[in-house]
């Protein structure tokens, strides 16, 4: 590398990879007042698309910006989001991967983040630039567009997606990235495909391109008139509640949330990311909304005449496909998204949730709803807990998911995290955990993504162990997502990053089997019993399989071993995988859900499918149709 010129001319050569790896370094941000990089450091896989050029550049810099060697480039992506999603979006990881495969592996990851709203810089090998070498290895050839390539796929999962085509072009290519990764509104994947020759071609860099800087996240300010319309219909509202999501705390807007629902008098309904916005003993923490929510919130929500919907997308389990809200209740949507704010013909509120719910306290100034309205929301909410509590004992009837919740929930710290991801975990902890702190809830519904658990749980360990590092990351994964990807519990313990595994095997995919059950067909192909292509079924020893990856592990009979077990792991000073059978029909939460569309056979050889068909239409009539 040399130096030319001075002052504003003055340049430095670099290669492309080591300008990337630069830049990165020089990029802070303010946390809680500490000048803080942006970026935490790295997943990465290498191969012949990445090592000879990247891997050169971020070696003398690892000990500042470390990299994580993965097992599974999918996993990556996964422990990206959820380190992202531990920092509230403020930090984020990049993943690296070779040409091919190993970056074709990322998509779902990129998909996962980009449902999600979760910044993740995904810099991938690319086949070669100036076409010499062709066809190389891994390289897909599109006869008729010799520039279409994997790397194009990632167009339909990023917020940013660029080609390095040129070395000058990083210039304007990375903090165009890093502005996606920031944006409030417009948050997701950055994609950047690296041809395996441009990695490595030098180029003469403004040495004030490298120089440090800090980058604040924007608050947008809400529009005057539609705060004040939107007050003016709070005011008149009888029976007003708030659906608080996860963009509350991505505005680091809990304190504010909460004391505008207390000056105002104001039920709070929490989407499934928006789970742990306020603790489960706040008196008015209403409950989990929607399909795997509490009969509490639903009912309150239905009767809602006014909805002020802050920092959610209103997925359909949020909104029971659209039937949880009464079809003449007013909607407010308060987002710094516009795409989000005006979902169903919502009176948008275009902003951030903080600064919209200061504006929107001060123009209700003196104003709280009806007194009988909270009383009848808390007595909901009341009979809720009642139901809860029944549901989380255990002693009486097979072991079930949400025993082992409430023995988890029972006997961890108040800030541990808990993480889980996709079949009927999400529903059963969503319903049936009870907050004791506030941010400690990570349930990857978004995307809803199967092997999310154990990856996402070493993503948020690794935050985690920045700032809390006494506390510990909860897992609870199924024997389903568990086969699907597991190799994280060796990643935690090869890189000290304990984590407590609850591997809670109920024979199959249990949950998708009570769904064929209730569309009235037969159980098929969900439970490994009942795969007519299996002849001797037979269950996996996932205590022998997780020792064989470094990890402490014991299988227990019921929830009151799980206690003792539990007990064990938080004492122990690595991963922890504990076992237990739970029963794939018996014990799942009965109560709390809302009406969900999905597709149904309208004409059936089955008495039972077509009854089912009928029953499910039957739902159909409250829901809103667009507005």
């Amino acid at each position: 590398m040399t130096h030319s010129g001075s002052g504003l001319g003055e340049t430095i050569r670099l290669t492309v990879a080591q300008a990337i790896v630069r830049w990165l370094m020089a990029q802070y941000t303010l946390i809680d007042g500490v000048e803080t990089r942006i970026c935490g450091g790295g997943f990465g896989i290498f191969g012949h698309g990445n090592v000879p050029c990247l891997g050169e550049a971020l070696y003398p810099v690892h000990q500042e910006l470390p990299l994580y060697r993965g097992q599974n480039e999918q996993s990556m992506g996964f422990a990206a989001a959820a380190y992202a999603k531990y920092h509230l979006r403020r930090r984020f990881m990049f993943c690296t991967a070779s040409a091919g495969p190993g970056t074709a592996n990322l998509l779902t990851a990129a998909a996962l983040a980009h449902a999600n709203r979760l910044p993740m810089l995904l810099l991938c090998g690319d086949t070669f630039l100036t076409r010499l070498p062709d066809p190389v290895l891994q390289q897909l050839e599109h006869f008729g567009n010799p520039t279409l390539g994997v790397n194009d796929a990632f167009k339909a999962v990023s917020r940013f997606w660029d080609r390095i085509t040129h070395p000058a072009q990083i210039l304007q290519s990375l903090p165009a990235a890093l502005a996606t990764l920031l944006d409030p509104a417009d948050c997701g994947p950055a994609f950047l495909g690296l041809p395996q020759d441009v990695q490595g071609w030098a180029y003469d860099y403004p040495v004030a391109f490298f120089a440090k800087r800090i980058h604040r996240i924007r608050r947008q300010s809400p529009d005057v008139l539609e705060i004040a319309e939107a007050a003016a219909l709070l005011r008149a509202a009888q029976r007003p509640v708030i659906v608080a999501g996860g963009g509350v705390q991505y505005s680091g807007a809990v304190a504010e949330l909460t004391a505008f629902a207390e000056a105002h008098g104001i039920p709070v309904v929490e989407t499934i990311a928006g789970r742990a916005n306020l603790l489960a003993d706040h008196p008015l923490n209403i409950g989990p909304l929607g399909i795997t929510g509490s009969d509490s919130a639903n009912t309150i929500a239905g009767a809602a005449d006014v909805v002020l919907a802050v920092g959610t997308r209103l997925q359909d389990f949020t909104t029971g496909s659209w039937t949880v809200f009464a079809p003449d209740a007013r909607l407010i949507g308060l987002n710094a998204g516009r795409h989000d704010a005006a979902k169903h013909l919502s009176l948008p509120v275009v902003g951030d949730a903080k600064l919209g719910l200061l504006a929107l306290g001060a123009e209700l100034a003196g104003h709280s709803a009806p007194s009988d309205w909270v009383s009848r929301a808390q007595g909901e909410r009341k009979a809720w807990d009642a139901y809860v509590a029944g549901n989380v004992a255990h002693g009486n009837r097979p072991n079930s998911y949400a025993q082992a919740i409430g023995v988890v929930n029972a006997l961890c710290h108040p800030r541990d995290r808990v993480v889980t991801a996709a079949g009927g975990l999400p529903a059963e902890v969503t319903a049936n955990w009870r907050t004791l702190g506030i941010g400690t809830v990570d349930v990857e519904f978004g995307f809803s993504c199967m092997g999310y658990e154990i990856a996402g749980g070493w993503g948020a360990r690794i935050a985690q162990s920045e700032g809390e590092a006494d506390r510990d990351t909860i897992v609870f994964v199924g024997d389903g997502s568990y086969l699907l990807m597991n190799s994280d519990i060796y990643s935690s313990v090869l890189t000290g990053k304990k984590l407590i595994v609850l591997v809670l095997d109920n024979g199959g995919f249990a949950v998708i089997n009570k769904l064929q059950n209730n569309t009235g067909q037969a159980s098929f192909n969900n439970l490994i019993a009942d795969c007519p292509t299996v002849a001797d079924p037979f269950a996996v020893d996932f205590e022998a399989h997780a020792r064989a990856m470094g990890a402490n592990a014991e299988t227990v009979a019921n929830p009151a071993a799980l206690a003792e077990a539990f007990q064990r792991a938080k004492a122990a000073t690595k991963t922890s995988v504990i076992v237990m059978q739970v029963d794939p029909y018996e014990g799942w939460t009965t109560q709390g859900h809302a009406w969900w569309e999905i597709g149904t056979a309208e004409v059936s050889a089955s008495d039972t499918v077509r009854a089912k068909h009928a029953e499910v239409e039957v739902g159909r009539s409250g829901q809103r149709r667009g507005v």
